[in-house]
Parts: structure tokens; C-alpha cells; sequence
């Protein structure tokens, strides 16, 4: 791995890139005032126990921290919901990611990536994230959902505003801190919530054969959404949608090109791409971290958590953990089984994640066919997400080839 961090200058935030780590599965850390977990079987534990470790982490992030008033609402926000009402919005939605409806996007898929190809190729340059990581799930999700996919820079600047932050998570924050960090989200979170208002709004006057369509129709034991949870789901949607995806590409291409012998291997041999895109999940875990809230105390890992405690779970850190998968750090698609929790477990486990994987399969096998080689331009190099949270390319220009 230390070829690589060199190489690719991996930001010191992902610390489970620099080497095995050292200290226990689960241990608190006083500046921050988290409890974090590491190891692979006590994430599956807490994944698997949501009455135990709950979504719900903001009843536990201290009152000063979140925003007041009617500006914020995380109703409709099914990745903060437990059950009952995590299954009843779930279903709600786990219709348009049936296998059927994902497998029938597949044409659409491979005419984009064909046509972002030609059009980065006609303007000389070609940077994988802007040209075609990015736009490709965007233009899918938003087709889907049904808002044009012409705004993808706003979605993309909303987007950067809310995920790409170098500030680590911590409950121990000054006031300045706070006021500074809830202004930095609060505006790219009115205005998108905005937006999609907008276009809820317009779907209730003209319905059409889109997913926004059928949120706004949609009844929960018996009654219609509110509109601030249309508008929450549509947010995830649209982020989720997208960003997964463009880490995925982009954290592929990157192993590729750090293993020139895996990419001859899979040019080769294109059946072996998923288990190469599984492989990248894992060994580049894009969405590195996520938080969850004790609702009792809990024994993990050989220490008690205390009740009403935020928990960080950090799926890149146990996807490493030796105690599960041989050799973590070297990158090895022939791992069989690969029981990544790079897309979650349990109730909880990605509802796009078939869409992603298509979408890295399709894209990948038309990139393997258009370019002889897919490699890094050592005079222009690859940048890498900063943010701790995020394990992704932010930047990644490829030679001609």
C-alpha cells in the first residue's frame, strides 16, 4: 500500500489506507466525544441490530448543533428512519430498483457512456470524474426521478457543498465552529429542497411516468406523503443516486491503473468485470463511514457503549480487517467470497446498489473496449476526495489510448 499513498497522495483522513491498524475494534474517542467501530464482525453486528444501533442519530447530536426552527426537517429521510416507517418508505421506492426495471436501463446506460466518450474525445482531453463518472449516474437517476438532467452543475455543486468537507465529525465543536458549519449546509440544503419542491409541486398538477411522480402519489397507511418527506427522498435519491456511482468508476479505473496486471486480466476476461467492481468496494470503500445511535447499552467488541451514544461505523476500516479478508491490502478480484459491507447490511443495505453495479459494469466494459490502455496522466495527476467520510477520485485524466 505504500506505493499507492504515494502515488496517488491518499489524503492522511483515510487512515485505513496507511496501513493495518493497530488499536482495538471499538474504542472511544474523547475529542470528538464518538464512540467508533473498526472491526469487520462488530460492524456486522450493528448493522445487523437496528433496534440496538439506531438511524436516528440526530436525538443524540446536542441541540445547539442542529438547525431551529422549520428550516430543517429530515422527515422522509429513509437512511435516518428505523423500523416500522424505514420499511413502509422503503417499499415505497424498492419498486423502481426492481432487477427488471435496473437490467431495462442497460441500453440507456451504454448510449450514454458511448456519447460522453465521443464528447470528451472531440474536445481532446479526457478527465474520467467530470466526463463521464459524474455525469453518467446523474443523467440516469435524474431521467429516472424525472427533473432535467441540464442541472447536473447545480447537483453537483449542491452535492460538493454538503459531502465535500475536510472537517472530521466530532460533538466537541466551538460555537464559531458550529454556526460556520450549519451555515455551510444549510444553504445548499434550502436550495436544492427548494428545487425539488418545485418540481413536486408540478408533478401534483401534471403527473407523468417518473419516480417523483409516483413519491407525490404515493399513500402510507393510507395517506399521501407530506411534502417535506417528497422533497427529503428526492434529495437522497438524486445524491445517493449519483455519488455511489461516481466513486465507484472513478475508485475502479484508479485500481486498474495502480494494477496493470488486473487490467489485463479483465480486458481479457470481461465476465470477471463485477467481481472486479466488488473487489474496488471493498479495497476503496466509497462511502467510508456511517453513524448510528445506542438505544440501550450495548456490549461490542469486549466494551460496553453507554445508551444515547453516536456510534461511527467505518465500513472502509472493517473491510480491511484481517480477521475477515486474507492479504486486505492487496487488491485481489478473485476473492471468493467478498463479503464487503462497502454498500451496508440489513434493512439498510444501498437500494441502488444494483443500479450502481451496472452502471460500473457497463461503463467499465465500453472503457476497456475504447481506450488500449487505461492510464494515469503522471503530468497531470489524480486527486482524491479529502473528506473523511468519502473514499472516492476527484479527479482522475486519462492518457489517449
Amino acid at each position: 500500500m505504500s506505493d499507492i499513498v504515494e502515488r496517488y497522495d491518499i489524503p492522511k483522513q483515510h487512515f485505513w489506507l496507511h496501513g493495518p491498524r493497530s488499536g482495538p475494534p471499538v474504542e472511544f474517542d474523547a475529542a470528538s466525544g464518538l464512540w467508533n467501530v473498526y472491526g469487520y464482525p462488530e460492524l456486522h453486528e450493528v448493522l445487523g441490530d437496528p433496534a440496538t444501533y439506531s438511524s436516528d442519530t440526530m436525538r443524540v447530536v446536542p441541540k445547539e448543533m442542529m438547525p431551529s426552527g422549520d428550516d430543517f426537517s429530515l422527515q422522509g429521510f429513509i437512511t435516518q428512519i428505523d423500523p416500522p416507517e424505514h420499511g413502509k418508505l422503503r417499499k415505497l421506492v424498492s419498486s423502481a430498483f426492481t432487477r427488471k426495471v435496473v437490467a431495462d436501463l442497460e441500453p440507456r446506460i451504454a448510449e450514454l457512456t458511448n456519447e460522453l466518450i465521443d464528447a470528451a474525445r472531440e474536445r481532446g482531453r479526457f478527465e474520467l470524474v467530470s466526463d463521464l463518472a459524474y455525469p453518467l449516474p446523474v443523467i440516469v437517476i435524474a431521467e429516472l426521478l424525472g427533473v432535467p438532467s441540464s442541472d447536473r452543475a447545480l447537483f453537483k455543486r449542491w452535492a460538493d457543498a454538503l459531502f465535500q468537507r475536510d472537517a472530521e465529525v466530532s460533538l466537541n465543536r466551538s460555537a464559531e465552529e458550529r454556526i460556520a458549519e450549519l451555515e455551510a449546509t444549510m444553504k445548499p440544503w434550502k436550495e436544492m429542497s427548494a428545487y425539488l419542491a418545485g418540481h413536486a409541486a408540478e408533478r401534483r398538477r401534471q403527473p407523468r411516468a417518473d419516480l417523483l411522480t409516483r413519491l407525490v402519489e404515493a399513500e402510507v397507511d393510507g395517506e399521501r406523503l407530506p411534502d417535506e418527506q417528497v422533497v427529503n427522498f428526492a434529495i437522497l435519491l438524486l445524491l445517493a443516486g449519483h455519488i455511489t456511482t461516481t466513486m465507484l468508476l472513478g475508485n475502479t479505473v484508479l485500481c486498474l491503473d495502480a494494477f496493470p496486471e488486473q487490467q489485463d486480466a479483465v480486458r481479457a476476461d470481461r465476465s470477471s468485470i463485477p467481481a472486479v467492481i466488488e473487489e474496488s468496494i471493498r479495497f476503496l470503500t466509497p462511502f467510508a463511514v456511517l453513524g448510528r445511535a445506542t438505544t440501550r447499552e450495548a456490549e461490542l467488541g469486549g466494551v460496553t457503549i453507554p445508551a444515547d451514544k453516536m456510534v461511527m461505523i467505518w465500513l472502509a476500516a472493517a473491510n480491511r480487517d484481517p480477521r475477515q479478508f486474507a492479504h486486505p491490502d492487496v487488491f485481489d478480484p478473485h476473492r471468493d467470497p467478498n463479503p464487503h459491507l462497502g454498500f451496508g447490511r440489513g434493512i439498510h443495505f444501498c437500494l441502488g446498489a444494483p443500479l450502481a453495479r451496472l452502471e460500473g459494469r457497463v461503463a467499465l466494459d465500453i472503457l476497456l473496449d475504447r481506450f488500449g490502455t487505461l492510464r494515469t496522466d503522471p503530468d497531470d495527476p489524480v486527486q482524491l476526495n479529502s473528506t473523511p467520510s468519502l473514499t472516492g477520485v476527484r479527479r482522475l485524466p486519462l492518457l489517449p489510448g
